[in-house]
């Protein structure tokens, strides 16, 4: 499947935001289990998802150390968290994810 960069990078944001906001992978090494990309990837794709006005906020446990806890989406912005459930299949097959 020939897929753009463009649709590319915004599925990936998309199904970031969606596995964060969902529980089933909520911090970084979660997403790379889940996703098998590498561990920048999903470090800078967190951070890209203020550019979709996607508001997610790091909240650290109680105690932890070392930036353990988990990522929380805040407000999804102009983006319709059902569409991406919806079109979950299709996300995933342009991404070539399991």
């Amino acid at each position: 499947m020939d897929v753009s960069k463009t649709k590319s990078s915004f599925y990936r944001r998309l199904y970031v935001a969606y596995l964060i906001d969902s529980g089933l992978a909520s911090s970084v090494p979660a997403l790379t289990e889940v996703t098998g990309m590498p561990r920048r990837t999903a470090q800078d794709t967190i951070a890209a998802l203020a550019d979709l006005d996607i508001v997610c906020e790091f909240e650290q446990e109680d105690g932890a150390r070392n930036h353990a806890g988990r990522y929380r989406i805040r407000e999804w912005g102009a983006i319709d968290r059902g569409w991406i459930e919806r079109n979950l299949r299709q996300i995933k097959a342009v991404l070539d994810y399991p």
